[in-house]
């Protein structure tokens, strides 16, 4: 599978433009990928704060990760317009039957596909060698574009994941 992304990314926005990425619980099929793609290209083009356009744009990546960007240097985003966008994520969790707010499974690229583990199977992965520390891990934290672009798909050593590892095993 190709990981390559930020070529999609609107060079337009700025560096702090805010993020947000939801975790799908399975790869959309291709139909079920048109459908969220076209969900989110209609909600980014109507997208409103305060009755004011809000410069944003959402991808799903690789079947799996839905991403939003709203870019504030033009319109702030307010709690009413990201509600929107959370009511949104909602309706498409609902039609297509997957959970996109898990923040206890986390996503691994193993063998150039995307695993997903529960954080509680991290230290059996670990001492099994599942998991290493050059293994590419989806940090869905990220806040900015910049961050999105820099800090998304990182090794696990470089992620917050490397404390937490650290603590269930001395050594790898």
């Amino acid at each position: 599978m190709n990981f390559e992304y930020k070529h999609l990314l609107n060079k337009d926005f700025h560096a702090d433009s805010r993020v947000w990425v939801y975790q799908s619980s399975r790869i959309f099929s291709l139909s079920e990928a048109f459908d969220v793609e076209e969900k989110l290209n209609a909600f980014t083009a109507n997208w409103l704060s305060h009755g004011t356009p809000v410069k944003g744009e959402a991808h799903l990546f690789f079947g799996q990760f839905i991403v939003l960007l709203a870019d504030e240097t033009a319109t702030g985003v307010s709690g009413c317009s990201t509600d929107s966008s959370v009511r949104l994520i909602k309706e498409i969790e609902q039609q297509f039957n997957v959970n996109l707010f898990d923040r206890i499974t986390l996503a691994f690229i193993v063998k150039d596909k995307i695993q997903l583990l529960p954080i509680s199977q991290l230290p059996y992965s670990v001492d099994n060698g599942f998991i290493q520390l050059e293994t590419l891990y989806f940090n869905n934290l990220v806040q900015t574009r910049e961050e999105l672009e820099n800090n998304w798909i990182v090794p696990v050593k470089d992620s917050w994941l490397s404390n937490k590892i650290a603590d269930s095993k001395s050594t790898l």
